[in-house]
């Protein structure tokens, strides 16, 4: 009996479910992600076959997805950024789906996304900023991208650091999480009023 406790029980480390709430959160997060990457996606094709389209996304000089599909910034590696987040998400949608059916990957699986995530989250940092400070526009299917990759990021690095078993000050940012992403959100409300104030004022 204690022979087969230890065989199983490294396995049973290894694998680690997720919680119900957790689950359907990456689910629904991932379906957001995918159909917002999507539309750009067509969005952007539409473009390219025809100058003169208007997407729609265009509903103002500020919310105008147009003017932010047309710079550089829009395709970093060469083609649009969108098809990454098509990947990206897909990944998440699978994931969510596993994680409903209540089937237990792997801990390295959790950690890897956590990282990836993570560098996604760095990625829409660097294109608030470019949106913000250099094209003068803002994308309103990215800005739905930018919130999901956010709270994902909050759910993956909060099940990361809860497997690690590592207790330090990290363990405050851990218990505030929610909190912290909430400040995140309401920073870059203020950043985007103070940028276009001029803009929206003249709608009063």
């Amino acid at each position: 009996m204690t022979i087969t406790a230890s065989a199983v029980e490294p396995h049973e480390q290894q694998s680690v479910p997720l919680a119900a709430s957790r689950a359907w959160a990456v689910l629904i997060g991932g379906v957001i992600g995918l159909a917002a990457s999507v539309t750009l996606t067509v969005e952007k094709i539409k473009l390219l076959l025809d100058s003169g389209y208007v997407p729609s996304c265009n509903l103002n000089p500020v919310l105008s997805c147009g003017s932010v599909m047309v710079t550089p910034q829009a395709s970093v590696l060469g083609f649009p950024n969108p098809l990454l987040g098509i990947i990206a998400f897909t990944v998440v949608i699978v994931t969510g789906v596993l994680a409903v059916g209540k089937v237990s990957l792997p801990r390295w699986y959790w950690n890897g996304l956590a990282v990836g995530t993570l560098a996604g989250a760095g990625f829409v940092h660097w294109l608030i900023f470019q949106s913000l400070y250099r094209i003068g526009a803002l994308c309103p299917y990215c800005m739905v991208v930018w919130a999901v990759t956010l709270c994902l990021l909050v759910i993956f690095a909060a099940l990361a650091y809860e497997q690690s078993g590592i207790r330090n000050n990290l363990q405050y940012l851990h218990r505030w999480r929610w909190t912290v992403a909430a400040l995140w959100f309401i920073a870059l409300f203020l950043l985007i009023f103070i940028r276009f104030q001029d803009y929206w004022i003249t709608l009063f």
